[in-house]
């Protein structure tokens, strides 16, 4: 097959998710059957790759836009590069969209070219209401291009069967055209690793445990509520904090009044690391603390939970979204969570849930026997269930039960 994927991240710019989704699938699609299908990858960026089967081309216009609110910036360089996507995109017999950044070249390539539309769920924009912080009204546009698309897609992939019933409750997009494939996880990238020199460039002490945080500082990763849970946390543990790209300079300024509030409120050791850490860092981060805490008020899937999962490092997780089908009572616990509305993730009772969050760590946190098996299981659960190899091989089928049927 000629397979087109559009990507707003592609390494090596990527900063969540979706962009490690991406990277992985392509790689594994590539790989099937003898390595005779073509990818071409078409992103944002300056990237320009070529190899036996895959095309990266980065798409970066430069063009002054002039908007009445500064904050729609993004959304109309995000629509220009999607129409350069869809100008230079030819022979495809199939496109592949990854988040609304590239939507509307996915429906405009559908109709020009006259093949099917597949749309990978990541994240619904309906369920992420902070965004308005980031876009301004530009939400109400992006909310309105990814309603379109869904409404006019071939076929769906969602990465959960929650993301499934919230994709068909939301959009109403039949159940028939959506497939649940989930995420997955390089299991020879992400392994246990001992790294005590990281641990003393940042001053992590090893001879006390300690919790860790790998994330955005965004309302979805609900970072907020972890701090605020700091104060209940039973003394002898370190936090660590690897957290940075705040969203906005907004939520930036309450994450560090939060951080020296939570410094002032206990006698645990907080150490906060400001910036992205390259991934051998991360892994060693991962396989080296006591526990991953995984606070967010909204995720499809959660690919970062089975980051430290299969760095043999058990988890304590809300209880939302996909997070339920990845995390099991053996290799973690999933704490009670209760949003607001559909409309609004956050938490009816935040300083309850911060409560609850630290009561599942303490609980954990004086049982290390029981620990070590958690994470011994974790690492077992991804290596049976969450192979890229097979996420690929899903993938590819969908595309042909897709072109197979036609439009």
């Amino acid at each position: 097959m000629k397979i087109a994927i559009l990507t707003n991240e592609y390494p090596p710019h990527i900063y969540g998710g979706a962009g490690v989704h991406v990277e992985h699938l392509v790689r594994e699609l590539a790989a099937l059957e003898g390595r005779q299908h073509q990818i071409n990858v078409l992103c944002f960026g300056d990237q320009h790759e070529k190899t036996d089967n895959i095309m990266v081309q980065g798409v970066n216009p430069d063009f002054p836009f002039a908007a009445q609110d500064p904050r729609q910036v993004k959304m109309f360089d995000a629509l220009l590069r999607n129409l350069v996507m869809a100008g230079v995109l030819a022979g495809a017999e199939i496109v592949h969209c990854h988040t609304w950044y590239t939507h509307l070249a996915g429906c405009l390539l559908q109709q020009l070219l006259g093949i099917p539309l597949v749309l990978t769920t990541h994240s619904l924009e309906p369920q992420r209401p902070w965004k308005a912080e980031q876009l301004g009204s530009g939400y109400q546009a992006v909310t309105w291009l990814e309603r379109t698309a869904y409404h006019n897609a071939d076929g769906v992939v969602a990465v959960s069967q929650a993301m499934r019933q919230d994709v068909h409750d939301i959009y109403d997009v039949p159940l028939a055209k959506i497939r649940v494939i989930y995420n997955g996880i390089d299991t020879q990238k992400y392994r246990p690793t001992s790294d005590p020199a990281l641990l003393a460039a940042y001053n992590i002490k090893p001879d006390k445990p300690f919790i860790l945080f790998v994330g955005r500082i965004t309302r979805q990763k609900g970072i907020i509520h972890l701090v605020q849970a700091i104060k209940y946390l039973k003394p002898g543990l370190q936090v660590v904090l690897c957290a940075g790209g705040p969203d906005t300079a907004e939520i930036g300024k309450e994450m560090a009044a939060r951080v020296e509030q939570a410094r002032a409120d206990t006698e645990n050791d907080l150490i906060w690391i400001e910036k992205f850490l390259p991934p051998e860092q991360i892994v060693a981060l991962y396989s080296q603390a006591a526990l991953f805490v995984c606070p967010s008020v909204y995720e499809p899937f959660g690919i970062i939970n089975l980051e430290a999962m299969a760095c043999g490092t058990p988890v304590v997780a809300s209880a939302v979204g996909g997070i339920k089908e990845v995390v099991d009572a053996d290799t973690g616990v999933l704490v009670p969570f209760a949003p607001q509305s559909r409309d609004n993730p956050e938490p009816q009772d935040p300083e309850g849930f911060a409560q609850d969050l630290a009561a599942a760590i303490n609980h954990l946190i004086q049982d290390p026997e029981k620990l070590q098996i958690m994470g011994l299981k974790a690492r077992q659960r991804v290596e049976q269930h969450f192979s890229w190899s097979s996420i690929a091989q899903q993938t590819l089928d969908f595309y042909r039960e897709l072109s197979h049927g036609g439009r």
